[in-house]
């Protein structure tokens, strides 16, 4: 395979010469893997790629579907015959031919694939030491954020950590302690090495926050509650992270540079080739040129029963969503018969003075993946499973601060998760969290959040591998 070509998916413009000897220039925008490593700056084109997959420019991540859609958060939304795979798994009647299922599955695995190829080539390149670790430490933390999202959706999944060839074209499956295994090896190995923060010509590269805050994601998965404790407390909560004081801050542009950010996805508007944010056009509605999906339910609306210290309603509530009575982003009232719920997703929606019906699907808006709020409440989530009250409820009353609620009342543990299981769902709606989480909580949340058509399976629920993996990977048994 050392041939092989590497297509890359670069975030840039090209520009074109022509010359009366066009025809006998050299392909551009194509390098092989004998050459592609062999400096800094075509390396660094490859690594480019790894990133650009990260994104939602185009509709290939749907991790919003499994996040959102199959969780209480939302329904599908949309018109009733579009996109009807995405209705068969808000509806739990996801058979392995589902079309969404095969699109996540190969998104992810064109990133691994991407990162595998950074992670071989630069070990095996002339680049000096230090700009090497630095990209292969880039490379593994992207691997192991797509293995965190395959094995929560999946739980079994090829564990493919070389460049694909014809030896391991068929692999079989890792057991999920395995892939969490690899996981955490990717990001202790990254965290070791990348910087806290990089000066403004590389903003948006890999810290050594995102670093450990996902593995302390990876640790509370595993309810390995001491451990996940451990790494906020010494290796995060040291690099200076605090909340945005303004909560709606986080879902404008520029976000992505808040003091709360420890991981986002960046996009950018008007550029060639495009690597604008999708989203905007996926949630808003209709009469501004989008297709209202991931509706928000009146479940969600109704988690936020508790008014803040003044009395008014939790000012997350409105910033999330659109519902009657309140203005839509673009300031004009919001129309219920927008959506099929009567509620629309607000937070990676930007007004038409910032992206226009004729290039709705073009936003600037980050994903922010994980802010300093998440890690503040998986840390009062492991002190609650470790019976610690006293320091879960100093935890969780900063992320509650920020939104104008009194300190939590909670004088058991069985109330301390509830207390932690609404803040997570009104903090984190609508970025894709929700799901998972409701997985991580166990059979008997789950199954009261979901309803009827949702059906617990020992250890917990997974989606069917994509029928086509399964028919063209022989290593699948």
């Amino acid at each position: 395979m050392k041939k092989t070509i590497l297509l890359l998916a670069l975030a840039g413009s090209f520009f074109f010469t022509s010359c009366e000897s066009f025809l006998d220039e050299p392909l551009k925008g194509e390098q092989s893997s004998e050459t592609i490593f062999n400096n800094v700056d075509d390396a660094n084109l490859a690594l480019t790629a790894v990133y650009n997959n990260l994104s939602f420019t185009t509709s290939s991540n749907m991790i919003w579907v499994f996040g959102d859609v199959a969780s209480d958060d939302a329904v599908k939304g949309g018109n009733p015959g579009d996109q009807a795979d995405i209705g068969s798994i808000d509806n739990f009647e996801v058979k392995s031919t589902n079309g969404i299922l095969l699109t996540y599955w190969q998104f992810t695995y064109e990133g691994i694939s991407r990162a595998n190829n950074v992670i071989n080539g630069v070990y095996n390149s002339g680049i000096d030491d230090a700009t090497k670790q630095q990209m292969v430490a880039q490379a593994k933390f992207i691997r192991a954020y797509h293995y965190f999202n395959l094995v929560n959706i999946w739980g079994k999944v090829p564990l493919r950590l070389e460049p694909t060839s014809t030896s391991n074209v068929n692999l079989g499956l890792s057991e999920v302690a395995d892939i969490y295994a690899q996981i955490e090896k990717d990001l202790k190995e990254s965290a070791a090495v990348l910087p806290a923060t990089y000066d403004s010509a590389d903003k948006g590269k890999i810290t050594k926050g995102a670093a450990f805050g996902l593995l302390a994601k990876a640790q509370l998965y595993q309810k390995k509650w001491d451990e996940c404790i451990q790494t906020i407390t010494n290796n995060v909560e040291p690099l200076g992270y605090t909340l945005e004081s303004n909560y709606a801050n986080l879902f404008k542009l520029g976000a992505e540079n808040s003091k709360e950010v420890l991981f986002a996805v960046r996009h950018m508007s008007n550029k060639n080739p495009g690597v604008g944010n999708s989203l905007n056009q996926w949630f808003a509605p209709l009469v501004e040129n989008g297709y209202y999906f991931n509706a928000p339910t009146a479940s969600y609306v109704a988690s936020f029963d508790e008014t803040t210290v003044d009395g008014k309603t939790d000012p997350r509530l409105d910033i999330s969503i659109g519902r009657d009575g309140h203005d839509w982003v673009n300031g004009v009232p919001f129309d219920p018969t927008w959506s099929v719920t009567g509620y629309l997703v607000k937070k990676h929606n930007q007004p038409l003075t910032e992206v226009p019906t004729g290039t709705k699907g073009d936003g600037g808006l980050p994903y922010i993946y994980m802010r300093y709020a998440d890690i503040l409440l998986m840390k009062a989530e492991a002190y609650t499973e470790k019976g610690n009250l006293s320091d879960a409820v100093a935890t969780l009353d900063k992320v509650r601060a920020r939104a104008g609620l009194d300190k939590v009342k909670a004088v058991s543990q069985s109330q301390m998760r509830s207390a932690v299981y609404t803040e997570r769902r009104r903090e984190f709606g609508f970025e894709f969290h929700r799901f998972f989480d409701l997985m991580r909580w166990g059979q008997e949340v789950a199954t009261a959040a979901l309803g009827p058509n949702f059906k617990w399976e020992s250890p917990r629920y997974y989606f069917p591998l994509p029928q086509t993996e399964v028919d063209s990977n022989h290593g699948i048994k």
